[in-house]
């Protein structure tokens, strides 16, 4: 009912913004535009991206062209997108990569979060589970803590690769437990997820986009989930907090940047749009099937958010001396 109601504000605050711009920008869209995805096609990211440019479509009456441009840990899209023209016709999925982990793992970015981008607005959040193989011999984060610090630095995780939010959260993880794991970096977090669920890796933090049906599958274990409340796919599952381990708030995110310099009346008109296709049926399916919180707001709102995740995180990796270059 909450989400339902943001969802409802968001609509009206679009309708409002919206009407503005019809008369600043008569004719827009008058040409194909373009979506940037920083990541292979047929991942979680891409998936969300082609759903919510099918339902911004509809409602834009212009074709929207998914341009996956991977590499560099997002760095790739990143940076085209920043010097793309503002023109409303280029703009990209950024998640905590773009907007809050690179400025901190990189000694140089080739974009400024802060400065080349204009922040449209929020898609989606979801939390991370700490999940184990299904015959590890915790069954609570307390058994789990009690194991790792009995076998110092000899419990091995699992992430899609270093710098990726399932690495840092169980950075952040370690840091808040005082405990030591030892980093598995795979390419990507199919084979990561592939390892735990086969046995030769014993856990990560794995999340519920990808790991829903398999938690719920009982092909690993969830120990506890990362965020503020419970999730209601999974209501047995504690949260972290719940579960002794306070200050731990691990989750994804996703939103629309567009360059700098994109005009405010485009940013309303772009705003009220992605805001309206967070209410498309297709778009509601999708995310509850990824286990996602929508997240409709202003592009303030979104802008808050991530430089308030950049300053969070940006203290765990300082702490872990994470570093990709």
């Amino acid at each position: 009912m909450q989400r339902r109601h943001l969802l409802q504000n968001a609509l009206a605050l679009a309708g409002a913004t919206a009407a503005p711009w019809a008369a600043a920008q008569p004719g827009y869209p008058s040409q194909p535009i373009r979506w940037v995805v920083p990541y292979p096609a047929g991942g979680g990211t891409d998936v969300l991206a082609r759903t919510v440019a099918e339902a911004m479509r509809e409602t834009l009456g212009q074709q929207i062209i998914v341009d996956n441009r991977p590499g560099a840990s997002t760095n790739i899209g990143a940076q085209l997108v920043a010097t793309a023209k503002p023109d409303g016709y280029t703009f990209m999925s950024a998640d905590n990569a773009v907007l809050a982990f690179n400025e901190h793992l990189f000694s140089k970015l080739p974009f400024s979060p802060e400065k080349d981008f204009t922040y449209v607005g929020g898609i989606s959040r979801f939390p991370l589970a700490l999940v184990v193989h299904p015959a590890f011999e915790a069954r609570t984060v307390k058994e789990f803590l009690a194991y790792v610090r009995a076998h110092p630095g000899k419990v091995n995780y699992a992430s899609p690769g270093n710098g990726s939010p399932h690495h840092l959260a169980m950075e952040m993880f370690k840091t808040r437990t005082q405990t030591f794991l030892t980093h598995i970096p795979y390419r990507g977090a199919a084979p990561a997820l592939q390892d735990v669920m086969g046995g030769q890796v014993p856990c990560m933090f794995l999340d519920l986009a990808a790991g829903l049906p398999v938690i719920q599958s009982g092909k690993v274990r969830a120990l506890a989930i990362g965020s503020a409340q419970r999730v209601a796919a999974l209501p047995d599952v504690p949260t972290l907090a719940e579960a002794g381990v306070p200050n731990t708030e691990v989750f994804a995110f996703q939103g629309v940047l567009a360059p700098a310099g994109l005009p405010a009346a485009l940013t309303a008109r772009l705003n009220a749009e992605l805001n309206k296709a967070l209410l498309n049926p297709a778009v509601v399916k999708r995310m509850a099937d990824f286990g996602m919180e929508a997240l409709p707001g202003t592009p303030e709102q979104f802008r808050a958010m991530a430089r308030a995740e950049a300053a969070r995180w940006g203290e765990i990796i300082r702490a872990a001396g994470v570093k990709l270059d």
